[in-house]
Protein backbone atom coordinates (compact mmCIF):
# COMPACT_ATOMS: atom_id res chain seq x y z
CA UNK A 1 0.00 0.00 0.00
CA UNK A 2 2.70 1.74 0.85
CA UNK A 3 4.74 1.91 -2.61
CA UNK A 4 2.42 4.08 -4.94
CA UNK A 5 2.29 6.29 -2.17
CA UNK A 6 6.09 7.08 -1.85
CA UNK A 7 6.32 7.24 -5.54
CA UNK A 8 3.81 9.96 -5.21
CA UNK A 9 6.14 12.09 -2.82
CA UNK A 10 9.36 11.52 -4.44
CA UNK A 11 8.01 12.66 -8.09
CA UNK A 12 7.04 16.00 -6.37
CA UNK A 13 9.88 16.55 -4.05
CA UNK A 14 12.55 16.21 -6.91
CA UNK A 15 10.47 19.99 -8.19
CA UNK A 16 11.99 19.81 -11.54
CA UNK A 17 8.32 21.18 -12.91
CA UNK A 18 5.86 21.97 -10.25
CA UNK A 19 3.52 19.98 -12.40
CA UNK A 20 3.42 16.23 -12.25
CA UNK A 21 0.03 15.21 -14.57
CA UNK A 22 -2.60 17.39 -15.58
CA UNK A 23 -5.57 16.91 -18.49
CA UNK A 24 -5.42 19.05 -21.51
CA UNK A 25 -8.99 19.67 -21.77
CA UNK A 26 -12.18 18.70 -20.20
CA UNK A 27 -12.93 15.04 -21.00
CA UNK A 28 -15.43 12.40 -19.50
CA UNK A 29 -13.40 10.24 -17.67
CA UNK A 30 -16.17 8.61 -15.68
CA UNK A 31 -18.67 9.22 -12.88
CA UNK A 32 -17.68 10.38 -9.39
CA UNK A 33 -17.00 8.08 -6.74
CA UNK A 34 -18.96 7.91 -3.78
CA UNK A 35 -17.39 9.62 -0.72
CA UNK A 36 -18.73 7.05 1.97
CA UNK A 37 -16.08 5.58 2.78
CA UNK A 38 -14.87 8.77 5.09
CA UNK A 39 -14.25 7.60 8.45
CA UNK A 40 -15.49 11.48 9.34
CA UNK A 41 -16.20 14.57 8.10
CA UNK A 42 -14.79 18.18 10.00
CA UNK A 43 -17.33 21.50 8.91
CA UNK A 44 -20.08 19.57 6.66
CA UNK A 45 -22.31 16.83 7.33
CA UNK A 46 -21.61 13.92 5.36
CA UNK A 47 -21.89 14.33 1.99
CA UNK A 48 -22.42 11.94 -1.05
CA UNK A 49 -23.32 12.13 -5.19
CA UNK A 50 -27.00 12.66 -4.47
CA UNK A 51 -26.35 15.68 -2.10
CA UNK A 52 -23.84 17.44 -4.27
CA UNK A 53 -26.20 16.95 -7.60
CA UNK A 54 -26.19 19.96 -9.65
CA UNK A 55 -22.89 21.45 -8.22
CA UNK A 56 -19.93 21.73 -9.43
CA UNK A 57 -17.60 19.65 -7.42
CA UNK A 58 -13.76 20.39 -6.53
CA UNK A 59 -12.24 17.34 -4.87
CA UNK A 60 -8.51 18.18 -3.21
CA UNK A 61 -6.96 15.15 -1.81
CA UNK A 62 -4.10 16.24 0.66
CA UNK A 63 -2.66 15.47 3.92
CA UNK A 64 -1.59 18.20 6.08
CA UNK A 65 2.21 17.66 6.09
CA UNK A 66 2.49 17.13 2.69
CA UNK A 67 4.28 21.12 1.67
CA UNK A 68 3.26 20.34 -2.19
CA UNK A 69 -0.14 20.45 -0.54
CA UNK A 70 0.05 23.37 2.10
CA UNK A 71 1.25 25.54 -1.39
CA UNK A 72 -1.89 24.78 -3.01
CA UNK A 73 -4.25 25.63 -0.11
CA UNK A 74 -4.37 29.68 -0.41
CA UNK A 75 -5.21 28.51 -4.41
CA UNK A 76 -8.09 25.74 -3.58
CA UNK A 77 -9.91 28.38 -0.40
CA UNK A 78 -9.35 31.08 -2.90
CA UNK A 79 -11.43 29.51 -5.36
CA UNK A 80 -13.50 28.48 -2.18
CA UNK A 81 -14.16 31.87 -1.69
CA UNK A 82 -14.87 33.55 -5.28
CA UNK A 83 -16.87 30.39 -6.73
CA UNK A 84 -19.08 28.99 -3.63
CA UNK A 85 -22.13 31.20 -4.35
CA UNK A 86 -21.97 30.74 -7.88
CA UNK A 87 -22.30 27.11 -7.81
CA UNK A 88 -18.83 25.20 -6.40
CA UNK A 89 -18.31 22.96 -3.96
CA UNK A 90 -15.16 22.34 -2.09
CA UNK A 91 -14.47 18.90 -0.66
CA UNK A 92 -10.85 18.33 0.69
CA UNK A 93 -10.15 14.69 1.21
CA UNK A 94 -7.32 14.24 3.98
CA UNK A 95 -5.27 10.75 3.25
CA UNK A 96 -3.17 10.65 5.87
CA UNK A 97 1.13 9.85 4.76
CA UNK A 98 2.03 9.26 8.43
CA UNK A 99 -0.19 7.42 11.51
CA UNK A 100 -0.17 10.36 13.27
CA UNK A 101 -1.64 12.61 10.58
CA UNK A 102 -4.94 10.03 10.98
CA UNK A 103 -6.10 11.52 14.37
CA UNK A 104 -8.81 13.50 14.00
CA UNK A 105 -7.38 16.11 16.40
CA UNK A 106 -4.24 16.55 14.81
CA UNK A 107 -6.16 17.37 11.67
CA UNK A 108 -8.73 19.96 13.16
CA UNK A 109 -5.64 21.69 14.71
CA UNK A 110 -4.57 21.92 10.77
CA UNK A 111 -7.48 23.03 9.69
CA UNK A 112 -7.71 25.86 12.31
CA UNK A 113 -4.03 27.19 11.54
CA UNK A 114 -4.71 27.48 7.84
CA UNK A 115 -8.14 28.95 7.99
CA UNK A 116 -10.06 25.89 6.27
CA UNK A 117 -13.48 26.56 6.05
CA UNK A 118 -15.08 24.23 3.09
CA UNK A 119 -15.97 20.59 3.87
CA UNK A 120 -12.90 18.04 4.91
CA UNK A 121 -13.99 14.32 4.32
CA UNK A 122 -11.16 12.35 6.70
CA UNK A 123 -10.04 9.33 4.60
CA UNK A 124 -8.37 7.80 7.56
CA UNK A 125 -8.61 4.41 6.09
CA UNK A 126 -7.95 5.29 2.67
CA UNK A 127 -11.22 4.23 1.36
CA UNK A 128 -11.64 7.36 -0.87
CA UNK A 129 -8.12 7.24 -2.40
CA UNK A 130 -8.75 3.80 -3.89
CA UNK A 131 -12.44 4.91 -5.47
CA UNK A 132 -10.47 7.67 -7.04
CA UNK A 133 -7.78 5.21 -7.75
CA UNK A 134 -5.72 8.20 -6.66
CA UNK A 135 -1.91 7.95 -6.78
CA UNK A 136 -0.58 11.89 -5.80
CA UNK A 137 -0.64 14.46 -2.71
CA UNK A 138 -2.09 17.11 -3.75
CA UNK A 139 -4.51 15.38 -6.56
CA UNK A 140 -7.56 17.86 -7.54
CA UNK A 141 -10.88 16.47 -9.30
CA UNK A 142 -12.72 18.42 -11.42
CA UNK A 143 -16.47 17.12 -11.44
CA UNK A 144 -19.47 18.76 -13.39
CA UNK A 145 -22.82 19.05 -12.15
CA UNK A 146 -23.97 15.71 -14.02
CA UNK A 147 -21.63 13.97 -11.31
CA UNK A 148 -18.95 13.06 -13.70
CA UNK A 149 -14.73 13.34 -13.74
CA UNK A 150 -14.51 16.54 -16.44
CA UNK A 151 -11.07 16.99 -15.91
CA UNK A 152 -7.68 15.98 -13.31
CA UNK A 153 -4.55 17.60 -11.90
CA UNK A 154 -1.73 16.17 -9.73
CA UNK A 155 0.96 18.09 -8.47
CA UNK A 156 1.63 22.08 -7.92
CA UNK A 157 1.16 24.57 -10.77
CA UNK A 158 -1.29 25.18 -13.46
CA UNK A 159 -3.51 26.78 -11.56
CA UNK A 160 -5.13 29.60 -14.04
CA UNK A 161 -5.80 26.37 -16.24
CA UNK A 162 -7.93 24.83 -13.16
CA UNK A 163 -9.89 27.98 -12.37
CA UNK A 164 -10.39 28.46 -16.33
CA UNK A 165 -11.85 24.77 -15.76
CA UNK A 166 -13.64 25.70 -12.79
CA UNK A 167 -15.38 28.27 -14.70
CA UNK A 168 -16.44 26.24 -17.88
CA UNK A 169 -18.15 23.48 -15.81
CA UNK A 170 -20.00 26.41 -13.81
CA UNK A 171 -20.99 27.88 -17.14
CA UNK A 172 -22.03 24.70 -19.01
CA UNK A 173 -24.54 24.19 -15.46
CA UNK A 174 -25.74 27.70 -16.46
CA UNK A 175 -23.94 29.34 -13.93
CA UNK A 176 -22.00 32.59 -13.52
CA UNK A 177 -18.84 33.10 -12.48
CA UNK A 178 -16.33 35.98 -12.66
CA UNK A 179 -13.61 36.01 -15.89
CA UNK A 180 -10.94 37.58 -13.65
CA UNK A 181 -8.58 35.02 -12.31
CA UNK A 182 -8.29 34.70 -8.05
CA UNK A 183 -4.48 36.55 -7.52
CA UNK A 184 -2.22 35.16 -4.61
CA UNK A 185 0.24 36.30 -2.71
CA UNK A 186 1.11 33.30 -0.30
CA UNK A 187 3.40 33.62 2.70
CA UNK A 188 5.80 31.19 5.14
CA UNK A 189 5.67 27.64 4.29
CA UNK A 190 2.96 28.49 1.68
CA UNK A 191 5.00 30.82 -0.49
CA UNK A 192 5.58 29.45 -3.90
CA UNK A 193 8.86 26.99 -4.06
CA UNK A 194 11.85 28.17 -5.72
CA UNK A 195 12.02 24.88 -8.01
CA UNK A 196 14.93 25.61 -10.33
CA UNK A 197 17.25 25.73 -7.46
CA UNK A 198 15.79 22.79 -5.32
CA UNK A 199 18.49 19.69 -5.89
CA UNK A 200 17.64 17.88 -3.24
CA UNK A 201 14.71 15.28 -2.58
CA UNK A 202 12.16 14.57 0.15
CA UNK A 203 14.02 12.68 2.31
CA UNK A 204 12.59 10.01 5.25
CA UNK A 205 13.75 9.37 8.26
CA UNK A 206 11.93 6.00 8.77
CA UNK A 207 13.27 2.84 7.86
CA UNK A 208 10.72 1.94 5.27
CA UNK A 209 11.71 4.38 2.94
CA UNK A 210 14.95 5.96 3.97
CA UNK A 211 17.41 6.77 1.47
CA UNK A 212 20.93 8.12 1.80
CA UNK A 213 21.71 7.38 5.41
CA UNK A 214 25.27 8.04 6.14
CA UNK A 215 25.54 7.87 9.95
CA UNK A 216 27.40 5.27 11.56
CA UNK A 217 26.32 2.45 12.48
CA UNK A 218 23.77 1.54 10.07
CA UNK A 219 20.16 1.87 11.10
CA UNK A 220 19.03 -0.81 13.21
CA UNK A 221 15.51 -1.76 13.01
CA UNK A 222 13.20 -0.97 16.23
CA UNK A 223 15.59 -0.50 18.69
CA UNK A 224 17.76 2.19 20.35
CA UNK A 225 21.28 2.46 18.83
CA UNK A 226 23.78 5.55 19.03
CA UNK A 227 24.66 6.95 15.79
CA UNK A 228 27.69 9.02 14.98
CA UNK A 229 27.62 11.40 11.57
CA UNK A 230 30.92 11.49 9.44
CA UNK A 231 33.01 14.79 9.02
CA UNK A 232 32.01 14.93 5.38
CA UNK A 233 28.59 14.77 3.87
CA UNK A 234 27.92 14.67 0.22
CA UNK A 235 25.03 16.61 -1.50
CA UNK A 236 22.00 15.06 0.02
CA UNK A 237 23.25 12.65 2.67
CA UNK A 238 22.60 12.34 5.90
CA UNK A 239 22.76 11.44 8.93
CA UNK A 240 21.71 10.66 13.22
CA UNK A 241 24.07 11.43 15.96
CA UNK A 242 23.13 10.41 19.25
CA UNK A 243 20.88 7.96 21.00
CA UNK A 244 18.00 7.12 18.24
CA UNK A 245 15.25 4.84 18.06
CA UNK A 246 14.46 4.34 14.14
CA UNK A 247 11.21 2.85 13.21
CA UNK A 248 9.41 2.35 9.92
CA UNK A 249 7.64 6.01 9.91
CA UNK A 250 10.85 7.46 11.64
CA UNK A 251 12.89 8.41 14.30
CA UNK A 252 12.73 8.84 18.13
CA UNK A 253 15.62 10.58 20.13
CA UNK A 254 16.42 8.57 23.21
CA UNK A 255 18.42 10.49 25.38
CA UNK A 256 18.99 14.96 24.90
CA UNK A 257 21.10 15.60 23.50
CA UNK A 258 20.82 14.21 19.64
CA UNK A 259 21.36 15.39 16.25
CA UNK A 260 20.43 14.97 13.00
CA UNK A 261 22.35 16.82 9.89
CA UNK A 262 21.48 17.16 6.16
CA UNK A 263 23.88 18.62 3.19
CA UNK A 264 21.12 20.07 0.91
CA UNK A 265 20.80 22.45 -2.09
CA UNK A 266 17.40 24.35 -1.56
CA UNK A 267 16.09 27.51 -0.30
CA UNK A 268 13.46 26.32 2.02
CA UNK A 269 14.32 23.29 4.24
CA UNK A 270 11.11 21.57 6.60
CA UNK A 271 11.10 19.17 8.79
CA UNK A 272 7.91 16.95 9.82
CA UNK A 273 8.56 17.02 13.66
CA UNK A 274 6.57 15.57 16.93
CA UNK A 275 7.42 14.65 20.16
CA UNK A 276 6.69 11.04 21.81
CA UNK A 277 4.96 12.00 24.79
CA UNK A 278 3.40 15.95 24.19
CA UNK A 279 6.08 17.55 26.12
CA UNK A 280 7.87 20.63 23.77
CA UNK A 281 10.94 19.49 23.00
CA UNK A 282 13.96 22.44 22.59
CA UNK A 283 16.19 22.96 19.69
CA UNK A 284 18.76 24.91 17.72
CA UNK A 285 19.36 25.01 14.47
CA UNK A 286 22.90 25.68 12.30
CA UNK A 287 23.49 26.49 8.56
CA UNK A 288 27.02 25.25 7.77
CA UNK A 289 27.93 25.83 11.74
CA UNK A 290 26.66 29.01 12.44
CA UNK A 291 23.12 30.31 13.53
CA UNK A 292 20.79 31.07 10.10
CA UNK A 293 20.35 34.63 11.24
CA UNK A 294 18.40 36.18 8.28
CA UNK A 295 17.94 32.54 6.60
CA UNK A 296 16.10 31.31 9.45
CA UNK A 297 12.77 29.72 8.27
CA UNK A 298 8.78 30.50 10.16
CA UNK A 299 10.10 28.14 13.37
CA UNK A 300 12.94 29.23 14.10
CA UNK A 301 14.67 32.46 15.61
CA UNK A 302 17.94 34.72 13.91
CA UNK A 303 19.31 32.03 16.43
CA UNK A 304 18.58 29.10 15.30
CA UNK A 305 16.20 28.35 18.40
CA UNK A 306 13.04 26.81 18.10
CA UNK A 307 10.47 24.22 20.17
CA UNK A 308 8.52 21.41 18.75
CA UNK A 309 4.99 21.32 20.35
CA UNK A 310 2.80 19.40 18.21
CA UNK A 311 2.97 17.18 15.03
CA UNK A 312 3.46 18.75 11.59
CA UNK A 313 5.89 20.29 9.46
CA UNK A 314 7.97 22.89 11.01
CA UNK A 315 10.09 25.24 8.14
CA UNK A 316 13.57 25.56 9.61
CA UNK A 317 15.77 27.46 6.87
CA UNK A 318 14.61 29.84 4.78
CA UNK A 319 17.55 31.18 2.70
CA UNK A 320 17.54 34.73 1.56
CA UNK A 321 21.01 34.52 -0.48
CA UNK A 322 22.79 32.39 -2.49
CA UNK A 323 21.77 28.76 -3.17
CA UNK A 324 24.87 26.84 -2.51
CA UNK A 325 25.23 22.99 -1.30
CA UNK A 326 25.04 24.09 2.64
CA UNK A 327 25.20 21.64 6.01
CA UNK A 328 22.12 21.79 7.83
CA UNK A 329 21.94 21.20 11.63
CA UNK A 330 19.39 20.54 14.20
CA UNK A 331 20.10 19.70 17.67
CA UNK A 332 17.36 18.52 20.15
CA UNK A 333 18.15 19.76 23.82
CA UNK A 334 14.78 17.50 25.13
CA UNK A 335 14.72 13.82 24.90
CA UNK A 336 11.56 12.33 23.23
CA UNK A 337 11.64 14.65 19.94
CA UNK A 338 10.50 12.55 16.43
CA UNK A 339 11.73 12.68 12.87
CA UNK A 340 9.57 11.97 10.22
CA UNK A 341 11.16 13.49 6.69
CA UNK A 342 12.25 16.43 4.78
CA UNK A 343 11.16 18.37 2.31
CA UNK A 344 12.86 21.06 0.15
CA UNK A 345 11.54 24.45 -1.87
Amino acid sequence: MLKPLSIAFMAFSLAATATLVSSAAPKDLGPMPDLSGATGWINSPPLNRAALKGKVVLVDFWTYTCINCLRTLPYIKAWDAKYHDAGLVVIGVHTPEFDFEGETVNVQKAIRKYGITYPIALDSNRKIWDAFHNEYWPAHYFIDAKGRIRYQHFGEGSYEESENMIRQLLAEAGMQAGKKPVEMQAVGEQAPAQFDSVLSPETYIGYERAENFAASPRAAHDRAETYAVPQKLSLNQWGLSGNWRVAGQGATLQQAPGKIVFRFHARDLHLVLGTADGKPVRFKVRLNSVAPGTSHGMDTDIDGNGTVQEHRLYQLIRQNGPIEDRTFEIEFLDPGAQAFAFTFG
